[in-house]
């Protein structure tokens, strides 16, 4: 019985709409009834119709003009054509329509969002949640929280999405927007929490354990990443971007192999990317295939000729195989598309000073310590070369590294090292010690740095090298 009544207001609703398109094209029409004037609006709202939805709505006002719902449906017509100021203006002349005050508030609120006037779209949306029902209040909890983020108001999203997900502990919107806030304000712990109660709410959330393999994967927890984005494909097998992050995990545990079948079965599912190929071309090269590694970058660049990591890496691929003079050019255009990347200033730079062309390289890795001066392995390579051409040179060189950067022990080895190597016995000692007492595990790295200092009783006796 119900299927017939179905069927019998689908007839009538494209009744009503031919009925009405043959209005627009120029033939009269009678007295329709306003709920039959509403489901034509309605029709071509859900349609994206704006311009039909907003001549139906004029319909509706002429007809009924006491029914203020037509003036509320041509507002939202007049916001789906972009006449923002229109449409705000001519929902200024109705203060209250009974049975639809929510939408009202709603469609208010929604035209001040996109005029970025964040301060009336919350005052609307903090109006609509009193007349709304219990249960659509999680998704304009979820709208007002978008509005606090535009303002920058974080602290004000995350009390507004937390109470989202009491009403409806299912919204992957609310959770998603809610890891969002944590991360912009670095509450890691705290997200850590929501994403693992999110999992306990919704154990067979495809999102809550993507979610969670995400952080781990940006926590370098490799191995729990692996795991999250597992049990993601446990729930959705066909996820390219689940397969993507755990080729991404296993690529940086050094689990190549697994790497390669992970991002191979992202294309499968997703089709080329230069990424997915950029990093399948690096778990190629560190199992040396390195003809596969070529052409899985060569066909990211087809796709993204100005994404540089492609460049960078057949440039690595031609300095393993000894073609020092093409890995020069093959960086140095990965770094004229990306010219801040201190990862290809450091290679570059090395490649220089492999040719003994010291200037040239030394400019190059003292740029890229500029831009990242925690990279201890360019430090490391600067050091080792310029140590043996200029001790003296060396020493100013860490030493006012260290004054401006000095937050890594490392950095500050290489200077006792090169204290000791001048003849500074005294000062050297005093700065190991220093070192010693701010971390004695790191501090034994010295003798990495120097082994000829192991036979050094002064130095030796500051830090116990049996463990």
């Amino acid at each position: 019985m119900f299927d017939d009544e179905e069927d019998l207001s689908e007839k009538e609703l494209k009744s009503d709409i031919a009925l009405f398109e043959s209005y627009v094209n120029g033939d009269s029409i009678g007295f329709i009834d306003g709920d039959r004037i509403e489901s034509i609006i309605d029709y071509y709202l859900l349609n994206s119709n704006y311009p039909m939805a907003k001549s139906a709505a004029e319909l509706g006002i002429t007809q009924l003009p006491f029914n203020l719902i037509f003036f509320l449906r041509k507002a939202q017509s007049l916001a789906g054509l972009g006449m923002i100021s229109e449409s705000i203006e001519l929902l200024g002349q109705v203060d209250r329509i009974e049975n639809y005050q929510s939408e009202l508030l709603l469609t208010k609120a929604a035209l001040f969002s996109q005029i970025r006037d964040s301060k009336n779209a919350v005052k609307f949306y903090l109006q609509a949640l009193e007349y709304c029902q219990n249960q659509e209040k999680d998704e304009i909890y979820v709208d007002l929280a978008i509005e606090y983020e535009n303002s920058r108001d974080y602290d004000s999203a995350i009390k507004t999405l937390m109470v989202a997900l009491k009403h409806n502990f299912k919204n992957e919107i609310a959770f998603s927007e809610l890891c969002y806030c944590f991360e912009k304000t670095h509450r890691f712990d705290e997200m850590h929490q929501q994403i693992l109660k999110f999992i306990d709410d919704n154990p067979y959330s495809y999102f809550g354990w993507y979610q969670l393999g995400s952080y781990y994967l940006r926590k370098d927890n490799y191995d729990k990443a692996i795991w999250a984005f597992d049990y993601c494909l446990i729930i959705n097998e066909n996820s390219g971007a689940a397969y993507f992050n755990l080729g991404n995990a296993y690529l940086s545990s050094e689990k190549f192999h697994q790497a390669i079948e992970s991002f191979n079965k992202c294309i499968e599912i997703d089709g080329e990317d230069p990424l997915a190929l950029c990093y399948l071309g690096e778990s190629y090269e560190n199992i040396h295939e390195y003809e596969l590694s070529k052409s899985n970058y060569q066909k990211s660049i087809e796709l993204s000729p100005e994404f540089s990591e492609p460049w960078l890496g057949l440039g690595i691929i031609a300095d393993l195989q000894e073609n020092t003079g093409e890995a020069i050019v093959l960086m140095n255009k990965a770094l004229e598309l990306d010219p801040e990347n201190p990862v290809t200033l450091h290679l570059i730079g090395s490649l220089y000073l492999k040719n003994n062309d010291h200037e040239i390289g030394f400019n190059y890795i003292k740029k890229s310590l500029e831009i990242d001066p925690s990279d201890m392995d360019c430090l490391k390579s600067f050091m080792e070369n310029l140590i043996k051409i200029d001790l003296l040179e060396c020493h100013d060189f860490i030493h006012s590294f260290n004054i401006k950067n000095g937050q890594e022990i490392e950095s500050w080895l290489w200077e006792v090292n090169l204290l000791w190597l001048l003849g500074h016995k005294i000062d050297s000692i005093a700065l190991f010690n220093f070192c010693v007492v701010n971390d004695p595990v790191k501090s034994k790295e010295l003798f990495k740095i120097n082994a000829e200092l192991l036979g050094c009783n002064e130095l030796t006796d500051l830090v116990d090298l049996s463990e």
